[in-house]
């Protein structure tokens, strides 16, 4: 018996595609005493895992020299909104080299995405002459 026929990982719709490289903004339900409030967490996302729990992944930020991770499950319901801010161009599915890069040697160039033109007529606008 496969754990995958007993459990069946219910991915929360509010989350995009992701993939190494993005700069996200994820948006978090806090709970404090009886307030609740929204809190966000911006950084590069180094991480992206795949499983039969539904997969999480990694976001990495510097803040005031100190770099900060956190690692967010796909089907967390604390997690209100993940929004892409960049696309990053990167070659790896893993980008643990970044935690020794300098923040501004960690910058990366931004992914382009391929817009495939398509050879459209173009219609010619032809008046015919009228007749009364």
């Amino acid at each position: 018996m496969d754990i995958r026929e007993l459990v069946k990982p219910k991915i929360n719709s509010k989350g995009k595609q992701i993939s190494p490289g993005d700069t996200v903004n994820v948006s978090l339900k806090t709970i404090e005493g009886d307030k609740e409030r929204l809190q966000y967490f911006q950084g590069m996302v180094i991480r992206v895992r795949k499983g039969v729990d539904g997969g999480s992944f990694t976001v990495r930020r510097v803040t005031y020299g100190v770099g900060v991770e956190r690692t967010f499950p796909f089907q967390s319901p604390v997690i209100q909104n993940v929004e892409v801010l960049r696309q990053g161009k990167v070659r790896r599915a893993k980008l643990y080299y970044m935690r020794r890069l300098s923040a501004k040697q960690a910058r990366l160039k931004e992914r382009r995405e391929k817009v495939a033109e398509q050879a459209m007529p173009q219609e010619e606008e032809t008046e015919a002459p009228q007749t009364p």
